[in-house]
């Protein structure tokens, strides 16, 4: 059987348009999530605003602690939500691109369903990290309504609180848990060969049992969002790019240690001091 040069050659143009197109639909999420998260949409303050005001506590706000509407309670959510999809994007999309290319070499997978699957993928992906953000969103309620966190700046740091949660997190680090979860995420390869599932379906379901890894693997992380301001742009911007360099790395385990270290070692002091 004999291949025509130039139905090959136009296959080879589909396949390479295609993984354009699939990177450009990921960076367009990500700019949409991102605007989103910087501009604050319904809540007190952009967070521009607020990470100028970083220094500040115990501004108050325009309504009682915990005085939430069934409408805040919903944009609060998709804060968060957003928030984790601007967040997690930049160290899922080299594996949502690897299971398209994987999908691109297999001869059961029409050309054309591809970008399907490979949304239906991160589409999963996100939806484990919207039970996150309905777990964050009552706690952030919960919180607020104790007093535990301001109603507008939305912070712990240098409080104990704050302190206890540095050191929990950093404590996870060292664990099990932390270590398998971590594994899977850096290796997608053995992941997606592992738990395939065929069809738009599969895909979801796939996309679903890696952000539930993800999840278990930078939760604690995430949680560190009340220490510094949940829409502190710093610290947005600090957990995002440790979270990719942890995962995409070769030294991510180590580094891993090193944070666990570093953290439980400013827990303790902002308790003690």
């Amino acid at each position: 059987m004999t291949i025509d040069p130039q139905t090959s050659s136009l296959t080879e143009r589909i396949l390479r348009q295609d993984r354009r197109l699939l990177i450009a639909l990921l960076a367009l999420l990500f700019c949409v999530s991102a605007l989103y998260t910087v501009s604050g949409v319904g809540m007190n303050m952009s967070a521009l605003e607020m990470t100028a005001m970083s220094g500040m506590r115990d501004m108050p706000g325009g309504a009682g602690p915990g005085a939430w509407s069934i409408v805040y309670l919903l944009l609060v959510f998709l804060m968060w939500w957003v928030m984790m999809v601007a967040m997690m994007l930049p160290s899922v999309a080299p594996t949502a691109l690897l299971y398209g290319q994987l999908m691109r070499r297999s001869q059961s997978t029409p050309v054309r369903r591809v970008k399907l699957q490979v949304m239906a993928f991160v589409v999963g992906y996100l939806l484990s990290w919207a039970a996150f953000s309905l777990g964050a969103t009552m706690v952030h309620w919960g919180a607020e309504t104790s007093g535990a966190v301001s109603v507008t700046m939305m912070t712990l740091i240098h409080t104990p609180p704050g302190g206890v949660l540095l050191i929990g997190a950093g404590l996870f680090q060292f664990s099990e848990l932390k270590k398998r979860c971590l594994q899977h995420c850096q290796s997608p390869v053995t992941f997606l060969t592992r738990h395939f599932r065929p069809g738009p379906y599969g895909a979801l379901q796939l996309g679903l049992r890696h952000g539930i890894y993800c999840l278990g693997c930078c939760w604690a992380l995430m949680i560190l969002l009340f220490v510094g301001g949940v829409m502190n742009l710093y610290w947005i911007t600090a957990l995002a790019a440790y979270v990719a360099v942890e995962k995409l790395t070769v030294v991510g385990g180590i580094l891993s240690k090193l944070a666990g270290a570093t953290l439980v070692l400013w827990g303790s002091f902002v308790v003690i001091s």
